[in-house]
């Protein structure tokens, strides 16, 4: 909380929370001096945070007092797409809007979309009164898969939730298994505990297609090709079967389907799972015995997997896989053993309460279409019909920038550039997006306003209060949302809401509001192994192994192993499988603009394996053109074992106006979906390289 000021008092401290959940969701203090921010560091007396920052929120003032910071609302004076805008007011912005969207909405509010992700994690200036908004006006809702839902379908069919371990108990465990993360890039607090079991004798294995830096650092590294998850739980599961390194009891009192799912491992002997993943055998053999003597020692197996390896077509049963491992060894019983993907299903967040989807029965919509995130460059270029409903007319974008994250992004620009849509983006900076727009409405960082956190990766509610005065004339989300509603004649009392209430009415008296505005944070009291006897939030109440609800949808009741969208070796013309993990200066499109982290990042990067390279005459730093049927995309080659044989690393997500020729990794990726939770398919992508000639483009 800030230090009260006194009229010589200039230089002051105020606790926050970082809107970035990746998945660490930090406890941030700010230094204010001269009404600037001129320190952002992490909060020593958080135990999650422990006073340490990554090196991108570390340069958060850098990032607010920004100079090309947005400061005053901007109407599009130019073609769409070129970026050029005049300075109008606040007024005029916000009643040119209200009566284009009334106009569209009189027609069907069905034709208005908003589009959104975590630019923010907030609980109010991520979800709450804009969704109020939306609700009231009876809009399309969108279907937000962008980033975890294949993942999270799959923990909720299998483990009931997103639910697992703590990640403190990491540290107390002898066989960690990192599995699609890369730790150190982008959850540097759960390192600290994997380094601190590291040195109490711990094991550390990294499962990933990519030599990342957390691979680096670990005793083995198994560089499986994109999409192999599934198969290779199932080998590490045929091992514990033949040698019969299981907890019978635990399988017999807490599982569901265990003979099935038995029957399905039994298929999937070392031998075929390495040739499938690309692996030795020995590689695959050799990690089943390290889990099998822990399971004989009776010593803590604990797996942190990310979502890097939901990102393929059966990425969902490649999670549901590996998350039904622990199962077979009794891990859960440890509060050192198990499994974390995500924590998020701890919170009792009270959702209706801040978004009000009893809003709707007065927009005269009962139940809006949903229109999902990940196929925006189709749907924004489909016509009106009977199955897809009305064009959509009017999109309006905040927390997000889809013209360079979201996939297929050649397709996500034409439709950007329809004259005939109607685009208001409420943005900090004049992103990708941001040149699409109609209007570009100035909205605030996390130093300017108030908001409330949860977090993937541990379990404490995090409280933000604004630092400084909001730049310029910079409105906050909510405060955006409220003059729209107002302008719209949207009269509910919920919309005169301010935003440190809907920060109290976020959890309630779930949690302790005083202790929390004191602090900072406030930790949820759960136990420390959640599912040692059962208990698991699942239909059964067991970890479901074969689930009876994704078999009533017609689905596999069982993990399957599922072929790419785009298998490697099945294009002669797209040799290499591509995966596009993000720089590690980057988190998606934020902080590309900072130029202090661009400057370490250097250029666009595509990571070659030297054999690749060598066939075809690239050398380190050479300029590559990547392409496939959707496009192409220019960047320097590094030639590095970081990348595997047959698969290379397009580091991302750069904007594409800061990109060589005008495009970003994306343009090659394909809006297919996953097989659980409707996801896009990021690295399941075929793609060429060569050297870049003179007449490319």
């Amino acid at each position: 909380m800030p230090i009260p000021q006194t009229q010589t008092q200039t230089r002051f401290e105020v606790r926050g929370a970082c809107p970035h959940d990746c998945p660490d969701s930090c406890a941030l203090i700010t230094t204010v001096d001269q009404g600037r921010a001129v320190q952002v560091r992490g909060n020593p007396e958080h135990p999650h945070t422990a006073g340490v920052l990554c090196a991108k929120v570390a340069r958060y003032p850098e990032r607010t007092h920004h100079p090309e910071r947005l400061l005053y609302p901007l109407k599009r004076v130019g073609p769409k797409g070129s970026g050029q805008f005049e300075r109008v007011s606040w007024d005029q912005a916000l009643s040119d809007i209200a009566t284009r969207l009334q106009a569209i909405a009189a027609r069907d509010p069905q034709a208005i979309l908003p589009y959104s992700y975590a630019g923010t994690m907030g609980l109010v200036q991520g979800e709450s009164m804009d969704r109020r908004f939306f609700h009231r006006l009876g809009a399309s809702r969108l279907d937000r898969t962008i980033c975890a839902s294949a993942g999270a379908a799959a923990l909720e069919a299998t483990l009931g939730g997103k639910l697992g371990m703590k990640v403190e108990h990491f540290a107390e465990s002898r066989l960690i298994l990192l599995w699609g993360t890369n730790s150190i890039g982008s959850n540097l607090h759960f390192w600290r505990h994997a380094q601190e079991a590291k040195r109490r004798g711990a094991k550390l294995v990294c499962i990933d297609p990519r030599r990342s830096e957390t691979a680096d650092k670990c005793h083995e590294h198994l560089a499986l090709l994109p999409g192999t998850d599934a198969a290779l739980a199932y080998a590490l599961m045929h091992e514990l079967i033949v040698h019969d390194w299981l907890d019978h009891d635990y399988l017999e009192r807490y599982t569901l389907g265990w003979p099935q799912l038995r029957e399905r491992a039994l298929q999937w002997p070392p031998e075929r799972a390495a040739q499938h993943c690309g692996l030795p055998v020995e590689q695959i053999l050799a990690l089943a015995q390290d889990i099998g003597r822990c399971f004989e020692q009776r010593e803590a197996v604990a797996i942190r997997l990310n979502y890097g390896m939901q990102r393929t077509r059966g990425g969902g049963n490649a999670v549901r896989a590996v998350a039904c491992l622990p199962a077979l060894i009794g891990a859960w019983r440890q509060r050192a053993g198990g499994l974390l993907l995500s924590s998020s299903g701890n919170f009792p967040v009270r959702r209706d309460q801040l978004q009000r989807p009893d809003l709707l029965a007065a927009s005269g919509v009962r139940s809006p279409r949903l229109i999902n995130m990940s196929t925006i460059g189709a749907d924004l270029l489909r016509p009106a019909s009977p199955e897809f409903g009305p064009a959509i007319e009017a999109l309006l974008v905040y927390n997000s920038n889809p013209v360079a994250v979201a996939p297929q992004s050649g397709q996500v620009v034409a439709g950007f550039a329809r004259e005939d849509l109607f685009t208001v983006v409420l943005e900090q900076f004049q992103t990708d997006t941001a040149d699409y727009a109609d209007y570009l409405l100035p909205a605030t960082t996390q130093l300017e306003h108030w908001d409330i956190h949860t977090s993937y990766g541990h379990t404490d509610v995090l409280l933000n209060r604004p630092a400084i005065a909001p730049l310029g004339e910079a409105k906050s989300n909510s405060q955006i949302f409220r003059e729209l509603a107002a302008r719209l004649g949207f009269d509910d009392p919920c919309f005169a809401q301010d935003d440190e209430s809907l920060c109290r009415q976020a959890f309630g008296d779930a949690v302790d509001w005083e202790r929390l505005t004191q602090q900072g944070y406030f930790s949820l009291p759960l136990p420390d192994a959640p599912f040692a006897e059962g208990g698991f939030p699942t239909p059964s109440g067991k970890c479901e192994c074969f689930s009876a609800a994704l078999a009533a949808q017609g689905l596999d009741g069982l993990p399957q192993v599922l072929p790419n969208h785009e298998p490697w070796g099945s294009s002669a013309a797209y040799p290499l499988a591509m995966i596009s993990p993000p720089a590690r200066n980057f988190l998606n499109s934020t902080f590309v603009n900072v130029r202090s982290l661009r400057d370490i990042e250097g250029e666009p990067r595509l990571e070659i394996h030297p054999d690749d390279a060598a066939a075809r005459g690239i050398e380190d730093g050479s300029l590559v053109c990547v392409f496939n049927d959707r496009g192409r995309y220019h960047c320097q080659a590094d030639v590095s074992h970081r990348a595997r044989p047959g698969v290379v690393n397009g580091l991302g997500i750069w904007w594409r106006k800061l990109g060589h020729n005008g495009t970003n990794v994306n343009e090659l990726t394909h809006q297919q979906l996953t097989d659980l939770g409707r996801a896009p398919a990021f690295y399941d992508c075929l793609v060429q390289v060569s050297l870049l000639r003179p007449d490319d483009s």
